[in-house]
């Protein structure tokens, strides 16, 4: 049987865990699981069928007949909708942190997330890849960047996608969804023991993939194209 190689990329809200894994996943021809997105998905799902997100009981209810398709053009379609923009706003970033945290949604979306990493080479980002999704990944990586650096980059992310929002506004909700991540009760936020961390508050993004690049190789020996 054919070994595939799984690199899980985990770390905070807003740290640029999604730019380097799809720029990393397209030079190695790897698959990119865009697993934030299925969550949010989730979260959209939850909202559009009028009921509470913060509530278990009732975000549990769109799981009966919930489809998350992922394409490789980075297209989100939810029940087959396409999701891709408006799973960003910010009413869907303020409250996915609840349903991340909702133990019957995570081993619904962690089922689907294995099945996937089992019949290709792929690389997964989100809060719990490393630790608890694929504890046997050959590459763990925990990405970090300073509260400030990540509001910054969310702002001008939501600028570039024509979404409303505010640095004060952004900063605060980097900060509250720290500390849902890394409070839940259920798979929070942490950095596996044998993961490598790599800070790229002071990194540009070609500077963050060389330095994933770097440690996938030596994990795993392969050979990295040139880029």
């Amino acid at each position: 049987m054919e070994k595939f190689i799984t690199v899980a990329i985990d770390g905070p809200a807003a740290a640029g865990k999604s730019t380097i894994a799809k720029r990393v996943a397209k030079l190695l021809n790897y698959t990119y699981l865009d697993t934030g997105a299925m969550y949010r998905a989730v979260t959209y799902a939850v909202i559009k069928a009028g009921l509470d997100p913060e509530i278990e009981e009732e975000s549990v209810k769109v799981l009966p007949g919930l489809k998350i398709d992922l394409k490789e053009d980075g297209t989100v379609l939810c029940n087959d909708e396409d999701v891709t923009k408006v799973i960003r706003e910010p009413i869907v970033s303020s409250k996915v942190s609840y349903i991340a945290a909702m133990k019957p949604i995570r081993l619904a979306l962690v089922d689907m997330q294995r099945e996937m990493a089992n019949s290709k080479n792929v690389i997964l980002d989100g809060r719990d890849i490393g630790t608890y999704v694929l504890p046997n990944a050959n590459v763990k990586i925990f990405q970090i960047a300073s509260v400030e650096c990540r509001a910054k980059r969310r702002y001008i992310e939501n600028l570039e996608k024509g979404i409303p929002s505010t640095l004060e506004e952004i900063t605060e909700s980097v900060k509250k969804r720290d500390y849902i991540d890394s409070h839940r009760d259920f798979a929070p936020l942490r950095k596996a023991e044998d993961a490598v961390e790599i800070d790229t508050s002071d990194m540009t993004i070609e500077e963050s993939v060389d330095a994933v690049l770097a440690v996938i190789k030596e994990k795993t020996g392969i050979e990295i194209p040139c880029h």
